[in-house]
This record gives C-alpha cells, sequence and structure tokens, in this order.
C-alpha cells in the first residue's frame, strides 16, 4: 500500500514536478551505472598484476605495469571528476541556474541597449557565459590531469603558460565558431515557419560538413605545427598501402604533438579523391621530435651504438619514447584506413545524420510545451535557445544513452 500511495502521490505533481524529477532520477540512475562499470575495472586494474599469458609474447612486464598503475591513477581522476560534474548540474538544475544565467544574460544585454525583443542577442551572452562558466570551473580539473596524472607517468610536455595560452586559444576559436553559427541557427528556426525543423537540420548538415573539411587545414594547424612527411621509405610504404585498397591519398603530414604530450595518434580526413594522412611525430621512432631532442643532447648520431657512452646517456636511451617502427605505424594506420574501407565513416554520418533529423523533428513537437520551459524555471517566457537545451540536453537524454550503447555495441 505504501508503495502504491507514494506513486499516487507522484503522479498528482504537476507536470513540471514530474518533468523536472525524471530528469534528475534518470542522470543520477546514468551515473550510478556507469560509476558500478568503471569500478568493476578498475578492480581488474587493481588485481591483474602480472601480464596476460595473450599478451606474453608482445608485451614486457615493465610496460604492462606501467600501463596498469596509470589506468589505476586515470580511474580514480574519473570517479571524483565524474561525481563534480553530477553533483554541479545537480546544484544548477535545483538552484535555478540556467534561469539565472538567462536573466543576467537579459540585464547584460539591457546595458548595451538590447531590450526583450533581442532574444537571439541575449541567447549569445547566455552562451558566452555558459561555455565560459565551463571553461573556468573545468580549468581545475584539466590542470591536475594534466600536471599530476600525465606528469607522474611521462607523457606531458607542457609548461603552464603553454597550457594557459593553449587554453584562452581554444576558447577564443570556439566562441569564434559557436556563435555566429549558433545565431544562425536560432535565426533559421525563428523564420523557417512550420518546417523550420528541416532548414535547421540543413543547416547543421552543412555546418558539419564545412568544418570537418576546413579543420585540419584552418582550424588545428593554430594550435600545432604540420609538415610534410619527409620522402622516405616510410611515406613509399603508406603509399603502397593506401593504393592496395584504393585509397585516394593527396598528402601525408606529421603534426608536432610532442609539444603537448607523449600520447601517439593517427587519422584521415577529407572528402572524394582529396584524401590526406596525419601521423602524430610521437608515432614515428624516425622523426620523432624526442628522439631528437636525446640523440642531440648526448652528442650521439642517430645509428650510434652505444659503445663508450657514458651511464647517464645509457640511461637516458633506455627511457626515451622511441614511437613506433615503421611496420607498426603501418598497422596503427591501417586500423584507421580499415574504417574507411567498409565504410564505416559514411555510415557514421548517415547515422548521425538520420539522428540529427529525428532529433529536429521531435524538437519541432515538444517546443510549444509550456510544462517543459516551466519544469527549468522559465515560467513567463520561451526562449528557442533555452528550448534546445532543455530538449536536447534533458528531455533526449535517455534516447541518447540509447544510441551511445547502440554505437558501442
Amino acid at each position: 500500500m505504501g508503495t502504491w500511495a507514494s506513486l499516487d502521490v507522484v503522479w498528482e505533481l504537476p507536470a513540471e514536478k514530474q518533468i523536472f524529477g525524471a530528469v534528475l532520477l534518470f542522470s543520477w540512475t546514468v551515473y550510478l551505472w556507469e560509476t558500478f562499470l568503471a569500478q568493476r575495472q578498475r578492480r581488474i586494474y587493481k588485481t591483474t598484476t602480472h601480464v596476460p599469458p595473450e599478451l606474453e609474447q608482445i608485451m614486457d612486464s615493465e610496460t604492462f605495469e606501467k600501463s596498469r598503475l596509470y589506468q589505476l591513477d586515470k580511474s580514480t581522476f574519473s570517479f571524483w571528476s565524474g561525481l563534480y560534474s553530477e553533483a554541479e548540474g545537480t546544484f544548477i538544475l535545483l538552484f535555478g541556474g540556467i534561469p539565472y544565467l538567462w536573466r543576467l544574460s537579459g540585464r547584460f544585454c539591457g546595458y548595451i541597449g538590447f531590450g526583450p525583443e533581442y532574444e537571439i542577442t541575449q541567447s549569445l551572452v547566455f552562451l558566452l557565459l555558459a561555455t565560459l562558466f565551463s571553461a573556468l570551473t573545468g580549468l581545475p580539473w584539466s590542470l591536475y590531469n594534466t600536471f599530476v596524472i600525465e606528469e607522474k607517468h611521462g607523457f606531458n610536455h607542457q609548461t603552464l603558460d603553454f597550457f594557459m595560452k593553449d587554453a584562452i586559444k581554444k576558447f577564443v576559436v570556439t566562441q569564434c565558431i559557436l556563435l555566429p553559427v549558433s545565431s544562425l541557427l536560432l535565426y533559421i528556426i525563428k523564420i523557417g515557419g512550420d518546417y523550420f525543423f528541416i532548414y535547421a537540420w540543413l543547416f547543421t548538415l552543412v555546418v558539419s560538413l564545412v568544418l570537418v573539411t576546413i579543420y585540419a587545414d584552418y582550424i588545428a594547424p593554430l594550435f600545432d605545427k604540420f609538415t610534410p612527411l619527409p620522402e622516405g621509405k616510410l611515406k613509399q610504404e603508406i603509399e603502397v598501402m593506401a593504393k592496395n585498397i584504393d585509397f585516394p591519398l593527396t598528402k601525408v603530414y606529421v603534426v608536432e604533438g610532442s609539444k603537448r604530450s607523449s600520447h601517439s595518434n593517427a587519422y584521415f580526413y577529407g572528402f572524394f579523391k582529396n584524401k590526406r594522412i596525419v601521423l602524430f611525430d610521437t608515432l614515428l621512432e624516425e622523426y620523432s621530435v624526442l628522439n631528437k631532442g636525446i640523440q642531440e643532447e648526448s652528442g650521439m648520431e642517430p645509428h650510434n651504438d652505444g659503445e663508450g657512452d657514458s651511464e647517464e646517456i645509457k640511461v637516458k636511451i633506455k627511457n626515451k619514447k622511441q614511437g613506433c617502427k615503421n611496420e607498426e605505424v603501418l598497422a596503427v594506420l591501417g586500423h584507421e584506413l580499415g574504417h574507411w574501407k567498409l565504410g564505416h565513416t559514411v555510415k557514421n554520418i548517415i547515422i548521425s545524420q538520420t539522428n540529427s533529423f529525428l532529433c529536429f523533428f521531435l524538437f519541432a513537437v515538444l517546443i510549444g510545451r509550456k510544462e517543459l520551459f516551466a519544469a527549468f524555471g522559465f515560467y513567463d517566457s520561451q526562449p528557442t535557445l533555452i528550448g534546445l537545451l532543455i530538449i536536447f540536453q534533458f528531455i533526449f537524454s535517455p534516447y541518447n544513452e540509447t544510441m551511445v550503447l547502440a554505437d558501442v555495441s
């Protein structure tokens, strides 16, 4: 009887209260479930202290132990940062952080002569303040991750000065893209009539394709140096591999990732017959800045056999991060090109755009429901940007989690 009585009380609550409670309940349910899975994985990190038999032929015990301890530290960091993020989001909702920030944006617009009728202007101020708040609250976690965890395990190569300049540059570049795109999207929704969701979807599709096209050529070079891969055996082998699978390769670049971290990566980009490959310099044994730095410091030639070296130099040689041999680089790159050969890239674009269209359609259906806005503290107005935030981030959260699970599986 007690359980049924409690359910009756819940159903008797106003619709906005039910919506708000359901959003919080679902958010914490997902968080607790993901935390349970992460802690289960953490127990494996703690108890598996020896190289598994399946990996004995390709990994030594020292490398395995370094990886295990790194993952333990990362899991601890993930637990506390995740708990903070969930608690922060809950407090923002409980204490009306979203409507407060909207009112603050309105007051700021009023100071510079823009009244309530300038909703798009107020929306842009809201976005600027919201992203600034997110950047500032996330900064301590990013600093700890970079200068404590990554530093402890030998991955970090950034100075504090470089880190802060980089963070400011990222924020500025993000605003230069986010604010104009958001203003155009809001304008399209405002003037689009009954079929605005089609125009909004087409606009976001075009924007995403343009960003993918220009990112590596115009945005990424603002942060990192890209140079063509020198002629040699590795480049020849990459070109042969690309030709074998009919990959329309035009250029191969090396990006100077070593100024940030010793982590490695490789990727390709471009549309149609204009594909380009990017390799991190930390991935390449022959071109790694890390290796060159050690050679220059020790006064060695690249092919020195080590005879007559001091003990200090021998230690540096043993501990240096050499990157991968050519066949290992080709294996990493082969994985990435395999996605292209199997059509994963095109399939992902089709799936993501189908999902985006569905979301915009459902947004068009739900945007007129005043109880959705009232659930988050907007009783007298229904700003379009706030509607996008509420519906895409909160109302669609069960659907989004389902899509994530489908993608993982």
